[in-house]
């Protein structure tokens, strides 16, 4: 029996030799091959914290103004809209009291505040080169919204030599906003776009009385010899109509630049007034109807959030 088991116990040792030979360093003989080592699994990432969306920067624009000063010329006077040869502010797109226009004032404040919280400093006949005195004017009041046109009469000259200059035209507007926003650092400012004048000569012209008016002098650079169609006077219309659109590159260029000023766009320049939104009177400033339609664009932009 002993002699057996000294058999088993060599047969165990020489087998356990012959395994140390193909396995790795460190095997001894009689003992049991050791295992290899799993590779470790990566540990997952933790999953990242969701992202807050950043808050939305507040605008400085005022849907919804509880003040309106107007500044500009003879349509925000409503010059012959209700009269002849007057201006009948009554009537005005901005600040006019009759409710068959609806005047931006009118819709944003409701009639029994339009006599208190809104004022006209617009003079029929003025130029851009009048509307930073007109702009300090309306600062004293603290207005929460401002609404600007102005422009036609820096074209309508009696030939087009005497048009405003385009670099004049930006350093007086320019001023203008600065004046205002130093006396009323939080004022919103609405600025309507230069009507197309080429566009009124071409409606008015189909009027036999328009034409009669016309000859009285009106916008001559634009609308003298309305009836004539030669290149010459052609030329000269097209000066004018180019002018404008310089005129309104610029109010939408300065005003692009603070966040209180609003464009329309061009809306007002596009719009195409038709005979019966022309005053009956002079063919050219806009009928109550037209003022209507002024009111109705202003109001669309003001109140765009």
């Amino acid at each position: 029996m002993r002699g057996r088991r000294r058999f088993r116990t060599a047969v165990a040792t020489a087998t356990a030799a012959l395994l140390c030979a193909g396995a790795l360093s460190g095997c001894t003989a009689g003992e049991p091959a050791a295992k290899t080592p799993e590779p470790r699994a990566t540990p997952k990432a933790a999953p990242k914290a969701a992202r807050k969306p950043a808050p939305k920067p507040t605008s400085p624009w005022d849907v919804s103004p509880a003040s309106v000063a107007a500044v500009g010329d003879s349509v925000t006077r409503a010059f012959d809209a209700c009269a002849i040869l007057a201006d009948c502010p009554e009537s005005s797109w901005a600040t006019g009291t009759d409710t068959a226009v609806n005047s931006l004032a009118l819709r944003l404040l409701g009639p029994e505040k339009v006599a208190t919280r809104s004022w006209n400093l617009a003079r029929t006949g003025a130029r851009m080169a009048e509307l930073p005195e007109q702009m300090a004017v309306a600062a004293a009041e603290r207005p929460e919204l401002v609404t600007v046109m102005m422009g036609a009469n820096d074209a309508c000259r009696a030939t087009p030599a005497l048009m405003t200059p385009v670099a004049d035209f930006r350093t007086h507007f320019e001023t203008a906003l600065a004046r205002l926003w130093k006396g009323a650092p939080k004022a919103n400012v609405y600025v309507a776009s230069v009507p197309s004048l080429m566009h009124l000569w071409s409606t008015g012209r189909v009027s036999p009385r328009g034409l009669e008016v016309w000859k009285l002098g009106i916008c001559g650079a634009m609308l003298s010899d309305a009836e004539d169609l030669g290149t010459a006077a052609e030329r000269r219309r097209a000066e004018v109509q180019d002018r404008v659109v310089a005129y309104n590159r610029v109010l939408s260029e300065v005003c692009a630049k603070d966040e209180r000023c609003r464009y329309d766009g061009g809306a007002v320049f596009g719009f195409r007034f038709d005979s019966g939104q022309l005053s009956p009177w002079d063919f050219f400033h806009p009928s109550r109807d037209g003022q209507a339609r002024l009111a109705e664009l202003a109001y669309r932009r003001i109140t765009k959030e």
